[in-house]
């Protein structure tokens, strides 16, 4: 009867717990993620709060309701968001303006420890892994005091972490502080070439020693999962597993991969009123005729540099769709020129936007963007050549990825690592129409057909037979042996 028992157990499918951090950025990709190994028969759980179940769901219903019979359904199991004093706008992540709202948002993080560890002191013995974002350095330990292996997930690319790393490892020969802002650091040891300003890079110690924290505890897990592909990032998906000694599988773009690039609302319960409107305006443009403006979910620009883009826009005489915050909309009177909103050629959306349909769209010919890493795969993916504008974070080394290594993009010239907008020079609307008008009229040729090339890789890599689709195969694999040595 026991060999029988351990039979079933055998037989029964891997589970997978996503433990997702709580903004946009972070937590859709890992529900696609969640997606894609449920399509190859894996049961996952994503495990978050209220307001990120009903974003969450927005991208597992469509493939809870696929008819296949190997996929396995994706389950939201929602703990209460900690008690810290923020309202439900708050708890997005995405509205915190006032330095308080922001450290009680971060206190909200360190408390959702204890639904984790409840979670998995009631579940270990059924799950085979946990996939935990990286900012949840914590839950490292916690898995390996249940015995259940972690796997990071970061929401960066491999350059950008190999880049990062490397910062981190070397910062105490570079220092910043103090030091000439505009001085070039070169990071060398590296695949591919890289320089910055002193001023591009991160500087502020509690963020390096964050990170550091962040990099020891992906260290010490089972691996890291990277939504990218091989093809995109190979030599540097090379450099870290050898130079790094890093565990790595390559899922994405996992948005391809999950089959949700085709909804609207995919990633969002609120989805702007002016999104329906958006496509109807791109559907009467002409082919390869606008330029999409879009910065996140988090950035956020002065007055004086909101005002130098529209500028930008309407020197450059190109149609044009521009995403904005609701608070940028309700201080327009500060910054937008008059009539701006009512021109031909533009056409602005206040929220969310559907933004892998808009790059999609055969009008878009270009992509403003900050090199959010979700922002750069979608417009890879879509085919479109970048404009870059970097802000924080990631953003520059993902910049010198788009630029200089794969050249499908255009800097404007951002020299400013900060998230705050006071902190970043004004970059004029002259520059950024220059900008915008070379990569749709004198280099865009070149451009386009060089990423419109990593488009076509990006939705091989996802298929069958792809390099993507094997990495889930052998992850899969891979958990599948642990499980049978630990059964043994």
């Amino acid at each position: 009867m026991a060999d029988k028992d351990e039979e079933q157990q055998q037989q029964q499918p891997l589970h997978i717990l996503f433990f997702p951090f709580l903004i946009p950025g972070h937590l859709i990709p890992m529900a696609d993620i969640a997606v894609v190994f449920a399509a190859r028969g894996v049961r996952c759980t994503i495990l978050t709060t209220p307001v990120q179940a009903s974003i969450s769901r927005s991208i597992v219903d469509r493939a809870n309701s696929n008819d296949d019979l190997s996929s396995q359904s994706v389950q939201v199991a929602v703990v209460p968001f900690p008690d810290v004093g923020l309202p439900p706008a708050g708890q997005r992540g995405t509205g915190l303006v006032s330095q308080e709202d922001k450290v009680k948002f971060g206190r909200a993080v360190q408390l959702l420890r204890e639904p984790f560890e409840r979670f998995l002191a009631d579940s270990h013995a059924d799950l085979d892994a946990v996939v935990s974002d990286g900012f949840y350095h914590w839950s490292v330990d916690v898995a390996a005091e249940y015995g259940v292996p972690r796997l990071m997930f970061l929401g960066m690319g491999v350059f950008a972490r190999s880049c990062s790393e490397h910062v981190l490892s070397q910062e105490h020969r570079h220092n910043p502080d103090g030091d000439d802002p505009d001085a070039v650091v070169s990071l060398p040891g590296l695949p591919h070439g890289v320089e910055l300003r002193r001023s591009q890079m991160m500087k502020e110690p509690h963020y390096l020693e964050f990170f550091r924290c962040v990099y020891a505890a992906g260290r010490r897990s089972y691996g890291e999962l990277f939504n990218s592909f091989q093809e995109l990032e190979r030599d540097s998906a090379e450099h870290y597993r050898t130079a790094l000694g890093g565990r790595a599988w390559f899922v994405g773009p996992v948005a391809l991969a999950s089959g949700s690039k085709d909804v609207a609302s995919r990633g969002t319960d609120a989805l702007s009123l002016d999104a329906d409107g958006c496509l109807r305006w791109l559907d009467s443009k002409p082919a390869g005729s606008g330029a999409y403006v879009a910065f996140g979910t988090l950035t956020s620009f002065s007055p004086e540099q909101l005002r130098e883009l529209a500028r930008g826009l309407d020197i450059s005489g190109k149609n044009f769709v521009w995403v904005i915050s609701g608070a940028d909309a309700a201080s327009s009177d500060l910054w937008m020129p008059e009539g701006f909103q009512t021109a031909l050629r533009g056409y602005i959306i206040c929220g969310w936007a559907p933004q892998v349909l808009i790059l999609n769209h055969p009008a878009m010919a270009c992509f403003v963007t900050h090199c959010g890493w979700n922002s750069t795969l979608e417009a890879v993916s879509a085919g479109v050549p970048m404009m870059t504008w970097p802000r924080y974070a990631d953003q520059f080394f993902n910049e010198k990825l788009v630029v200089d290594v794969l050249k499908v993009g255009v800097s404007v010239g951002a020299r400013d690592n900060a998230s705050s907008a006071e902190a970043h020079q004004v970059i004029g609307g002259g520059v950024i129409a220059k900008c915008v008008t070379r990569l749709m009229e004198v280099q865009g040729d070149v451009m386009r057909k060089k990423v419109e090339d990593l488009g076509v890789k990006a939705r091989d890599a996802v298929e069958k037979g792809g390099s993507s689709y094997g990495d889930v195969g052998r992850l899969v694999d891979d958990l599948k042996a642990r499980r049978s040595r630990q059964r043994d």
